[in-house]
């Protein structure tokens, strides 16, 4: 389980935190922005760095010049190159010096001053520093530079002494790397999405696993900010390229919250389930954290949840508990997806208290580029009923659709825009909790985004009441990136609100 040790500390450093994607806690639009940063991150670690790039022109090239067409089942090739390159024919021993470039066919390259080793056991030593590249389909993109490498490209085993390098996106070093077939383990390992020399943030395990899968897995798990352990973890597995929950504490101010400092723990109980502990702490109401027992299985998910809730207008519910089931498909191979969701449970809110039951089947299109436009569709049927006895019209039932059209360009690197419409049959005036809820049904939405410098990004979001056409919310951020990190300034001008935060930026 993962233990703060030292927070406090640490964070009066840093006052950080790290996320896997941007993300706003705004309602006005503004996550279209949101979408367009995490796609560009998206493809800066997607894109091939010009290594890659040769050695599949090198890999393309060799396979042309086979004497032979290679069969399924046969030794893949590997190609030698060097300096000054000497082999023995007899025993299959070779001693390569100067520039040393062993490319295996498959999506391999180790390249070193100097090598040895024997074609016949095809087997690579190389005693001092070696440079190793994996690129084969399907898996994490590898490459390091180590020391004390002995490497077999036939049963694609071998070890590799103290290294670093980078594995997908994460900035690797180990003390022992150990290659398998299907897999690369690291012993004594540091991962972190920040790329410099003294990373503000890293994640060190005792063991770490490199899966086919995009998967890493992680053993024995310490958090660090700078020099400071802020928390453990007996085990911790992430995805490559998923977005995921932040690893570390977020702090920040909020006018209604006063400081305030939130964390994650993920504490896995068997297959398919785990326990989730959300724990907040803030300077105006104290403690108020919530607890999920969550069950996931292919395309569901499901929930038992208790304790306390808020949403983006510093409105907090509590759920005594509720039970939430979610489950969701793509249409065959169309560009829809769909997804059907149901809640239960003991809603609480000041002094009203009420059986809570809210059911929603709701359709998503995928979004629709057309040049420098995309187009943002979904649409929802939703019945929401309350038995609240101590409030006038407790016994409520709303039922009946909501949709949300978002249009956005991209008109150049620096600047982005949107436009939206969205209507939502529930509302604060006809429900019985305002939770997470505009007391008017029809908005209309637009945003801006403005990079002013490399490190300053503007944004500006505004929300419309329809019915009476009047202004509901604008609100103001300014991201200002530092270092690995970013501070995101809020100032919601409508209702005379201010927050800030430190979020670690996923680079």
């Amino acid at each position: 389980m993962k233990k703060l040790l030292g927070v406090a500390a640490a964070i009066l450093c840093l006052t950080s935190t790290a996320q896997a994607s941007y993300k706003a806690s705004s309602d006005t639009g503004t996550e279209l922005f949101d979408y367009i940063e995490n796609r560009r991150r998206t493809i800066r670690e997607q894109r091939l760095t010009e290594e890659q790039e040769k050695l599949l022109a090198d890999i393309a090239e060799a396979k042309a010049r086979l004497p032979h067409e290679q069969k399924e089942g046969d030794p893949t090739p590997a190609v030698f190159e060097g300096d000054d390159l000497v082999y023995y024919s007899g025993s299959g021993e070779f001693i390569a010096t100067g520039k040393v470039d062993i490319i295996q066919l498959d999506g391999y390259r180790f390249q070193s001053e100097e090598a040895s080793g024997n074609v016949k056991e095809q087997v690579v030593r190389v005693k001092d520093k070696a440079h190793f590249l994996q690129l084969m389909p399907g898996t994490p993109r590898v490459t390091l530079d180590g020391y004390k490498t002995v490497y077999n490209y036939g049963t694609k085993t071998g070890t590799m002494g103290a290294a670093n390098g980078k594995a997908g996106e994460y900035y690797l070093t180990g003390k022992r790397f150990e290659f398998y077939p299907d897999h690369i383990v690291v012993y004594d390992g540091t991962q972190t999405k920040c790329g410099a020399k003294s990373p503000d943030y890293h994640v060190s395990a005792d063991r770490m696993e490199i899966w086919p899968e995009q998967l890493m897995k992680m053993y024995n798990v310490k958090f660090w900010m700078k020099n400071k352990v802020v928390g453990t973890r007996e085990y911790l597995e992430r995805k490559f390229e998923e977005a995921k929950n932040p690893y570390f504490p977020r702090v920040g101010y909020h006018t209604d919250h006063g400081v305030y400092l939130r964390d994650s723990f993920e504490i896995p109980l068997r297959d398919h389930l785990e326990l989730n502990v959300n724990a907040y702490v803030e300077t105006k109401k104290g403690i108020r954290s919530n607890a999920e027992l969550e069950y996931k299985n292919r395309d569901m998910r499901g929930w038992l949840k208790y304790g306390f809730y808020d949403d983006s207008d510093a409105r907090w519910i509590q759920k005594e508990p509720s039970l939430d089931i979610w489950y969701g498909r793509r249409i065959g191979g169309l560009p829809l997806s769909y997804n059907l969701e149901a809640e239960v449970g003991h809603w609480r809110q000041n002094a009203i208290s009420s059986t809570h039951q809210e059911y929603e089947v709701k359709l998503t299109h995928d979004p629709i580029f057309i040049k420098r436009y995309m187009l943002f569709l979904n649409t929802g049927y939703k019945i929401t009923k309350e038995s609240a006895k101590n409030v006038p019209n407790g016994e409520t039932t709303i039922r009946g659709w909501n949709y949300d059209v978002l249009l956005g360009r991209e008109f150049n690197e620096r600047f982005a825009a949107y436009i939206g419409y969205e209507y939502n049959k529930l509302n604060a005036k006809n429900s019985v909790f305002d939770f997470d809820l505009d007391d008017y049904s029809r908005k209309f939405k637009a945003g801006a985004s403005y990079y002013l410098t490399d490190k300053d990004r503007v944004v500006i979001g505004v929300k419309m009441n329809v019915d009476n056409h009047s202004f509901e919310d604008i609100d103001y951020y300014w991201y200002h990136d530092l270092h690995c990190s970013q501070a995101v300034f809020r100032w919601r001008a409508k209702r005379h609100k201010f927050e800030v935060h430190w979020e670690f930026v996923p680079w």
